[in-house]
């Protein structure tokens, strides 16, 4: 049994890592922006800015507290737009920065006190679709691709400290906003939550002691 965080749990694949985790038996604390329960299964810190430093430090901190230490990060916090460069905006780059990469980097950097000296698993959701980058992805893939280095070399820094980091990198995953947004897509191959929430529950077990520094694409065809 381990004390995991999942920032950004609120969301449709947040909460299958949650009820996966809870499933194994693991204590989950929450921290989102978002406000809601999570019918027992963990504590939730809502209101946090997961791209403010202080907010995620003070954060992290509680939930440490909370379930007497910290084994695990797993970092879900992110978003999605659609734009091509041409009519883009510079704002589009920079609000997927934000969700995506600068999340993600704030939120690696606050839990390593915390696993420091105890050991422990970080795990990131990056994207497929990060290389090579379609039509009209260049912000988000951009951003993505950005998690995939994060996690690279965040591994490298650790190595040899006991602190493991990788990432999951999805194709699409099948959730109620993407069916909505692609009602005449093919969705034989798209990622269920729960197919996502297993691999994340390995790659912060022991089964994956020798795993660290990498990505691992799903989908449900080669």
């Amino acid at each position: 049994m381990a004390n995991i965080i999942v920032a950004g749990g609120l969301g449709t694949l947040g909460r299958a890592i949650v009820a996966e985790l809870a499933e194994r038996k693991h204590r989950v604390a929450v921290v989102d922006l978002a406000e809601g329960g999570l019918e027992g299964r963990a504590a939730v810190l809502g209101g946090v800015d997961l791209t403010d430093p202080g907010a995620v430090d003070g954060a992290y901190a509680r939930a440490a507290a909370d379930l007497g230490g910290i084994d695990g990060l797993v970092n879900v916090t992110g978003g999605f737009l659609w734009e091509t460069i041409a009519d883009g905006a510079p704002e589009s780059w920079d609000s997927m920065y934000r969700m995506n990469l600068r999340s993600a980097a704030v939120s690696c950097r606050a839990i390593l006190p915390h696993l420091g000296g105890r050991g422990g698993a970080i795990v990131n959701v990056g994207a497929a679709a990060a290389s090579p980058a379609g039509l009209g992805m260049a912000p988000y893939a951009a951003s993505k691709a950005g998690v995939t280095a994060l996690t690279e070399s965040l591994a490298e820094e650790l190595r040899g400290k006991g602190i493991r980091v990788n990432a999951i990198l999805p194709t699409i995953i099948d959730t109620p906003i993407n069916r909505r947004d692609m009602p005449d897509a093919d969705t034989s191959a798209w990622v269920s939550p729960a197919a996502a929430a297993r691999v994340v529950a390995f790659l912060l077990s022991d089964d994956a002691a020798a795993v660290t520094g990498v990505g691992i694409k799903l989908s449900l065809r080669g």
